[in-house]
């Protein structure tokens, strides 16, 4: 790491989308059963670490609307301090680029960035599975941003199968509201009882995103920005949303329509990868 007035190279965290997300049962805890393919793309938040005295771990960088004490990047230093009793410190800086609450996943890949690029920079040396056990505590889709493959995921989202899906270019669609997970998972009339499917089914039907009706009926604006997105291609909730996103013929296809969005919402044209850009740059770290 740097010095606080250097410059460390940064490391990414990539989105992530759910191509499907079937939900095939509900566990007596309460816990939902999925099964969803997901694949990594090309729009990343980046963050960057500096030097810190021993056990002071802060963010000296981050959105307003993401208070520390409740961000993930300082939870995930924490709890690998906690766990392989370092007592470094740490500084971060995370640059958001993801939207929040969007159902792309960029607060747990924030996290999963942290506890590699940590455990590199600090020489804790755990392997991968002792990383994916610390971040599955910190949320259920981190383990699949550590790994970093695209992969189909079921259980809870924590049994992960690496998977190779199109890398296709979407266009990502978030309107001007905020979905909450909880509330979904929660709705009485969120199906739940799909009927168990492959990833070679998958592959061959598309599948679907079992969560949108019950955000369509409640958060009109997700609907609209279904719907308009779908006057173009075929457009899909990714997780319990806010984001909509379809898969586009080319860039400039999905340039031009990014162009023609209400000024309310945000756009970005993104290219799937089935391996997270967060491998490439912690293989080019030296180890400690």
């Amino acid at each position: 790491m740097n010095e606080s007035l250097g410059l460390p190279v940064a490391w990414p965290a990539p989105a992530k989308l759910n191509l499907c997300l079937h939900i095939v049962g509900r566990r007596a805890d309460g816990y939902h059963l999925l099964q969803t393919a997901m694949q990594f793309v090309s729009l990343t938040d980046s963050l960057q670490f500096y030097r810190r005295p021993d056990e002071c771990i802060e963010r000296v960088a981050g959105p307003d609307d993401i208070p520390p004490d409740i961000d993930l990047t300082l939870r995930a230093a924490r709890l690998l301090a906690a766990e392989t009793g370092s007592r470094r410190g740490v500084g971060i800086a995370l640059h958001k680029q993801i939207p929040v609450q969007g159902g792309l996943g960029g607060g747990s890949s924030n996290a999963a960035t942290v506890l590699v690029a940590l455990n590199r920079l600090w020489g804790t040396n755990l392997d991968i599975e002792a990383l994916a056990g610390l971040g599955l505590r910190l949320g259920a889709d981190v383990p699949l941003f550590i790994r970093g493959q695209a992969a189909w995921a079921e259980g809870v989202g924590e049994q992960l199968t690496a998977a190779a899906f199109p890398e296709a270019v979407y266009l990502i669609v978030k309107p001007a509201a905020a979905v909450s997970t909880a509330s979904i998972f929660q709705a009485p009339e969120l199906t739940r009882n799909s009927p168990i499917t492959t990833i070679r089914a998958f592959l061959a039907t598309g599948g679907r995103n079992d969560c949108t009706a019950t955000v369509r009926s409640r958060y009109p604006e997700v609907a609209e920005a279904i719907d308009w997105l779908g006057k173009f291609a075929d457009a899909k909730l990714t997780g319990t949303g806010a984001c909509v996103f379809a898969a586009m013929p080319d860039e400039a296809t999905a340039e031009a329509i990014r162009r023609q969005l209400p000024a309310r919402w945000a756009g970005f044209v993104a290219r799937g990868l089935n391996r997270s850009p967060l491998l490439d740059r912690l293989a080019h770290e030296p180890g400690r």
